[in-house]
């Protein structure tokens, strides 16, 4: 057990030089890039903390898992460690649990829960425990159940575009499909043509794909939250807003609610 804490002993290893700007940290770029991480979760806690009044507290979760996400990334590429990789990796799978117990569309659930939300949560919750138990004894599992809840979470993005006709949440959703294939073009490249970008001493492109991977991440939630108040609870009138400027949609966007008539 302990040889899987060892630095290097994950089978993976990006196309950025290891140990160049410090002997503690192998992947110094890889490692940094995290810092959206880091720094926006906090931001996103502030702008929808009357989101998480009115509508549901655990929206907060979300933000405070991506935090942990950012933490878990920075530990591996720093170590290259085989419980890094496992910590990282079920870092992801957590927040796309939680992100579909919060959002799944209830019109989507199955009959037997009889549209309750706290079973489909437990059912969510439990088949993410099994896959965090199954990551430990069999490590390729993990990428068949991150696999599993992406493309249902990209079929699910896709399906509630389609049915809203608000014209700044399709731009919003058109931004964030275009950084996720960005996001995959960035990281299939890093894995396939890594000689060629050392050869161009530019080995960095996992480390964009960090900073863009951040961005697909937030705004689907963000998005997510809007579709889930627009289901379940018209009456609170979500709207799209952007800080610090709401006439800037390249801002960091958020969701409103009005309580009583009133804007909150």
């Amino acid at each position: 057990m302990w040889q899987n804490l060892e630095p290097g002993s994950s089978p993976i290893d990006w196309c950025e030089n290891n140990y160049t700007f410090s002997p503690l940290i192998a992947e110094f770029t890889n490692t940094l890039s995290n810092i959206l991480f880091f720094l926006m979760p906090p931001v996103l806690i502030h702008l929808f903390r009357e989101y998480g009044r009115f509508v549901n507290p655990g929206i907060h979760i979300i933000w405070i898992l991506l935090m942990v996400v950012g933490l878990c990334s920075a530990y591996f590429h720093a170590t290259l460690s085989f419980i890094g990789q496992l910590l990282d990796e079920l870092a992801i799978l957590w927040v796309l649990a939680a992100a579909l117990a919060m959002f799944f569309p209830r019109r989507h659930f199955p009959a037997i829960l009889k549209n309750d939300r706290r079973k489909f949560g437990y059912v969510t919750i439990s088949l993410a425990m099994v896959a965090t138990g199954l990551a430990f004894l069999y490590p390729f599992a993990n990428a068949f159940a991150l696999m599993g809840f992406s493309i249902l979470v990209v079929v699910l993005m896709a399906t509630e575009l389609r049915r809203n006709q608000d014209a700044r949440v399709q731009r919003l959703g058109n931004r964030c499909a275009i950084a996720w294939v960005v996001a995959a073009v960035l990281w299939t490249t890093d894995r396939m043509f890594c000689s060629t970008w050392l050869s161009l001493d530019f080995p960095y492109l996992h480390a964009l794909f960090h900073i863009c991977i951040f961005i697909v991440s937030y705004t689907a939630c963000v998005l997510f939250a809007f579709f889930a108040v627009k289901d379940e609870r018209p009456d609170l009138s979500p709207t799209l807003k952007y800080w610090p400027r709401d006439h800037f949609e390249l801002g960091v966007p958020y969701v409103t609610v009005k309580n009583g008539g009133h804007q909150i």
